[in-house]
């Protein structure tokens, strides 16, 4: 039996989704849980009954609760470990196609983006690549298309981009001032930043690589394989599934269609045949 908690905000939930067409009830319960009790100490709200109320009127106080169930931990070359791997076992096999689509789902505020962006030109392969950029969150997707980070970070992004075998100086891809950082405009020539939801949206291009990392996790296991269909059906056969490395394929209904290529670093292709 469900308690008044769960079925408050299992009741937010769908009130959300009614109103404003944002699906979180497949999200992970304790994720969600964790997000709402969180927004309610700080909005000083009685009761969850009280934020479905002011969710539903109040379109500024939706945007908050959008922002707190958005998923926006990120850095650049973020495990260092997978982008090695992206250098010496998924690009010599693009270097095989003549052009090269990419997807970057969950993409947040786009430091793994440009991440892929330095690899991929390092390894001479960034002037036949479009890399799609998405995410549910508009307004992180402003800051992604900014590139502006906080120069606090450049020090663990350099040690991350060092470690994942950079060939060159961290600060050919940046200008710095006092307090912040731009990433080079060349590194956007090749990057469309657009809105796309996962849990709503449907089959994005047919994709040389998708890259999906730590976002799986937050949702539920209906929802975990409602997307691997998303992705299964967006990938080109042969093509790249990148996820994070507490993700995985094992027990899902897509097990037997993607072989491993890297599967410590979470690095699948999709077989040839179906």
């Amino acid at each position: 039996m469900m308690s008044n908690e769960e079925i408050e905000i299992k009741l937010l939930m769908e009130a959300l989704f009614l109103k404003y067409g944002y699906d979180f009830r497949n999200y992970s319960a304790v994720h969600i849980k964790r997000r709402v009790l969180r927004r309610l100490t700080v909005s000083k709200l009685r009761s969850i009954s009280e934020m479905i109320y002011k969710a539903l009127y109040d379109r500024s106080f939706f945007e908050l609760l959008l922002a707190d169930f958005s998923i926006n931990v990120t850095e650049m070359f973020r495990d260092p470990p997978f982008y090695n791997a992206l250098r010496k076992e998924i690009v010599p096999i693009l270097k095989t196609y003549p052009f090269i689509k990419i997807w970057h789902a969950g993409c947040s505020t786009g430091e793994e983006v440009y991440s892929m962006a330095i690899l991929l030109k390092e390894e001479g392969l960034y002037e036949r690549c479009q890399i799609y950029a998405t995410d549910f969150n508009k307004t992180v997707l402003v800051k992604a298309q900014q590139g502006i980070f906080p120069i606090d970070c450049i020090k663990d992004y350099t040690y991350n981009y060092q470690q994942s075998g950079g060939g060159i100086s961290f600060s050919d891809y940046y200008m710095a001032d006092s307090s912040s950082v731009v990433i080079d405009q060349s590194l956007k020539e090749k990057i469309i930043f657009t809105d796309h939801n996962l849990v709503t949206d449907g089959v994005f291009g047919e994709m040389h690589v998708i890259i999906c990392r730590n976002v799986l996790i937050y949702f539920n296991k209906e929802l975990q394989n409602r997307v691997l269909t998303l992705f299964y059906d967006s990938l080109l056969y042969g093509g790249i599934l990148c996820l994070g490395s507490k993700e995985s394929l094992k027990f899902s209904k897509y097990e037997a269609k993607f072989q491993a290529v890297n599967l410590k670093q979470r690095i699948f292709q999709k077989k040839f045949a179906p």
